[in-house]
């Protein structure tokens, strides 16, 4: 498909132009039509991006901001012009509020290393769920360490819901922050941002968002939600790895002291004293990963032409087919199972460990994601050591979900 036809816009949702957008798709495994159903961890990327970041490598390449020459300034511009992207994807008040980082990871510990170690102390409190990934628990107990502060979790059902009542009665003049998912990455399970954040606001705490899994599946508007972070990687929105943001309210990233030292995130150097740069550059040291973030602007131009509600709707219907053509294998028990979901399913098999289950559906060409997910305390939860995670993104379709039904199937006469 050309250029011009896929930028043009969709009349209907049609899955099938819309796999043609994505090379991979159209490759096999051992043989077998590559269903991939592995895109909670890491999306696939779509030619409009792949175009996009080989156009810059080949012809625009430069460091940016300190050059003068037109290459360089083509390439700051191009950068800068992904921010601009950024902040108009996110409903950001300003561009200064949107810091490129490594991914939602780095993020979220540079919130943690340069926001809350230089705050907290003993008797300070932070508040998070226990339907975190890792990346949303280890940087917590890092500066709890550092400073003396506590860590509460706030607990969760059967469902795999938090339980709403616990988190608020957890709430208290000592916490903090209160760091939660908008979506679970192990379960799938979408949470009440709205009440969370109302009930952290009325105790005197900031917010800061994991919207990891989140931005690929529903828009999110920062102002909106009225949080005070908020972290996303591009990889998980049909973008480059190792490029992502933090979003910061303007009025508290101001008054954060730099986590990282080096070049750009400074305006005066001596060896008496240094002088920072202004948002958002002073926390970006060195060289940015700029393929990444033009990478990025491609993806979320990608996504919305698509019409992120669309995409919403399509994965909502894969979603409820996928839940009732697993619920019907005998011996799967689908782990977790909250009233309002994003297009992602854990699942165990009775006498087949998912690691086992993985290498068998990899067999038939299913790519599914078997282990702990980064959620070990969710696994402890559920008393299971690892689940299967079978995740949705824009490109999937019915025929994907038979091929994973069909090598489940597989799977249970090959372990009897």
């Amino acid at each position: 498909m050309n250029a011009a036809a896929r930028s043009a816009p969709l009349q209907r949702y049609d899955v099938a132009r819309i796999r043609a957008d994505f090379p991979v798709l159209s490759t096999t495994v051992r043989g077998k039509r590559l269903a991939f159903l592995d895109t909670a961890a890491s999306a696939q990327r779509p030619l409009a991006v792949i175009e996009a970041v080989d156009r810059y490598e080949r012809s625009s390449h430069a460091n940016v901001h300190r050059g003068v020459y037109q290459l360089s300034q083509k390439a700051t511009d191009a950068f800068e012009g992904a921010r601009t992207r950024v902040q108009r994807f996110l409903n950001a008040a300003s561009e200064r509020e949107c810091i490129f980082t490594r991914g939602t990871t780095e993020a979220i510990n540079l919130v943690a290393q340069s926001w809350a170690r230089s705050r907290l102390g003993p008797g300070d409190e932070i508040l998070i769920t226990w339907m975190e990934h890792h990346a949303n628990i280890v940087p917590w107990q890092m500066v709890c360490q550092q400073t003396g502060a506590t860590l509460k979790v706030a607990p969760i059902d059967r469902n795999g819901e938090l339980r709403l009542d616990a988190f608020e009665a957890l709430l208290s003049p000592r916490t903090r922050l209160v760091a939660f998912t908008l979506v679970s990455n192990a379960l799938g399970t979408v949470l009440p941002a709205a009440r969370i954040i109302a009930a952290a606001r009325r105790a005197g705490a900031l917010v800061l968002v994991d919207a990891a899994q989140a931005v690929p599946h529903q828009k999110v508007d920062v102002q909106a939600l009225d949080c005070d972070f908020l972290a996303f990687s591009a990889h998980k929105l049909y973008g480059p790895t190792g490029i992502g943001v933090l979003w910061g309210r303007e009025a508290v990233l101001r008054d954060m002291p730099p986590w990282q030292g080096g070049g750009d995130m400074i305006l005066t150097v001596s060896f008496e004293c240094t002088t920072y740069n202004t948002l958002p550059y002073k926390f970006e040291a060195g060289t940015p990963n700029i393929s990444g973030a033009i990478g990025l602007a491609a993806a979320i131009d990608y996504l919305e032409g698509l019409g992120i509600e669309r995409v919403h709707a399509h994965e909502q219907a894969l979603l409820r087919q996928a839940t009732a053509a697993l619920t019907a294998i005998p011996g799967l028990t689908i782990v977790g199972q909250a009233a309002h979901k994003a297009a992602v399913i854990s699942f165990t098999l009775d006498g087949v460990h998912p690691h086992d289950l993985g290498t068998i559906l990899d067999a038939e060409g299913v790519a599914v994601r078997a282990g702990h997910h980064c959620a070990m305390p969710v696994m402890e939860f559920f008393d299971v050591a690892a689940t299967v995670r079978a995740s949705f993104g824009c490109y999937s379709d019915e025929a994907d979900l038979a091929q994973l039904v069909a090598a489940l199937g597989h799977a249970r006469e090959v372990f009897g």
